[in-house]
């Protein structure tokens, strides 16, 4: 059975007034109005194909014009996201607030292209959500327009050198990804020399003993656990600091930095990378993050980024209600056509800046053609 094709057509006649001698139209509803020629369900469908299915623009007019046998322009298909964003504000700015306010975030970041330039998309995953914000920075600045400079809650990163500044200029507690640090560590045991090389080997052996004791956990108790995970970690931070090769060149630069730069990581921050020992809810690596931005990526190849301001709230609103319906077991569709309904009838229009669909006028007739389709029960 083929899905059913309708499309409504609204129109509003003229009516002469004797008294004041004028042509006079009965205005078309507010939500019809609100909607233009897509109806929320395609609304919904066009958002939904843009960021879940990472539809190009002629990709989705094609399928419109093929399938639901509409013609329509790429640049409407534009407008129509516009709504969807406008629909979306309220959702976006109430976890906006929240984020703040928990215990544990893990932040992470990509790069992204608008209009040619390079741009920046942060995550900032929660238990229950991911919020995502696009940046032409990478700095910390962007940490504390979304965290604020109160944040008590634990960190969840990278060893980038914003967290270390955020961690510097507001002392918030930080756990730097442990799995970064073994790609490094492991790095280290690939140099040419032999003593780097014994130096990688001989950290790598300790993070290794301290994992085998958290893949065993099951067999102890909770306080000899601690205990013993807390031993681990003396033990992986003395293997860091000390017995470290060095050698000078002529000039008195070291010649083994990556060494040395190891060792002055864990100087000045070994104790963050084990905040999970004290720390009940955060994780040692930061995988959380990167799994919540991991299908940024792939739209990123497909869309080649953005154009706008315009263009990059919408990604930013709608990655967030794509991230956070995945991690809460919803139906993004949903949320999105549920959201987009209540913007139609006016729900949030005193929140929200509308957006209105421009009608064009005759003499004597106006015509508003709204498409929709019903799909199968």
């Amino acid at each position: 059975k083929e899905i059913p094709i309708w499309t409504e057509e609204h129109r509003s006649y003229d009516v002469w007034c004797p008294t004041c001698r004028k042509m006079h139209y009965m205005p078309f509803p507010k939500e019809v109005v609100k909607a233009g020629l897509f109806k929320e369900r395609m609304t919904a469908l066009v958002a939904y194909l843009k960021y879940v299915c990472h539809a190009s623009f002629s990709t989705i007019r094609k399928f419109i014009r093929d399938v639901l046998e509409e013609p329509i322009s790429r640049g409407y298909l534009r407008k129509v996201l516009a709504k969807v964003t406008c629909a979306l504000k309220g959702s976006y700015e109430e976890l906006l607030n929240r984020l703040p306010l928990e215990t544990v975030v893990n932040v992470d970041e990509s790069g992204h292209k608008d209009n040619g330039k390079k741009f920046w998309t942060w995550v900032f995953r929660a238990d229950l959500y991911a919020l995502f914000r696009i940046d032409k920075t990478r700095s910390t600045q962007v940490l504390i327009d979304v965290l604020g400079d109160e944040f008590n809650g634990a960190l969840g990163c990278d060893y980038f050198s914003s967290y270390q500044s955020f961690l510097r200029r507001f002392d918030v507690m930080i756990q730097f990804c442990i799995a970064h640090l073994i790609r490094d560590i492991r790095f280290l045991t690939t140099l040419p020399d032999k003593e780097s090389q014994g130096y990688g080997n001989r950290l790598l052996d300790t993070v290794r003993e301290l994992f085998k004791i958290i893949h065993h956990r099951e067999e102890f108790s909770a306080r000899s656990f601690r205990r013993v995970l807390e031993q681990a970690k003396q033990t992986v931070i003395q293997a860091a600091t000390t017995d470290i090769p060095s050698r000078l060149d002529r000039n008195g630069k070291e010649l083994k930095r990556h060494v040395k730069n190891m060792a002055d990581r864990f100087r000045k921050h070994g104790e963050a990378y084990f905040t999970f020992i004290t720390t009940p809810g955060i994780d040692p690596t930061n995988n959380i993050a990167e799994q919540a931005i991991r299908f940024i990526v792939i739209d990123r190849h497909v869309t080649q980024g953005t154009r706008s301001l315009a263009g990059r709230k919408t990604c930013e609103r709608l990655w967030t209600v794509i991230a956070t319906c995945q991690l809460q077991g919803h139906s993004a569709f949903k949320f999105i056509l549920e959201a987009v309904h209540a913007y139609f009838r006016g729900i949030r229009s005193q929140k929200t800046k509308a957006y209105t669909e421009s009608i064009s006028t005759g003499p004597e007739l106006q015509t508003l053609r709204l498409c929709n389709y019903t799909p199968l029960q």
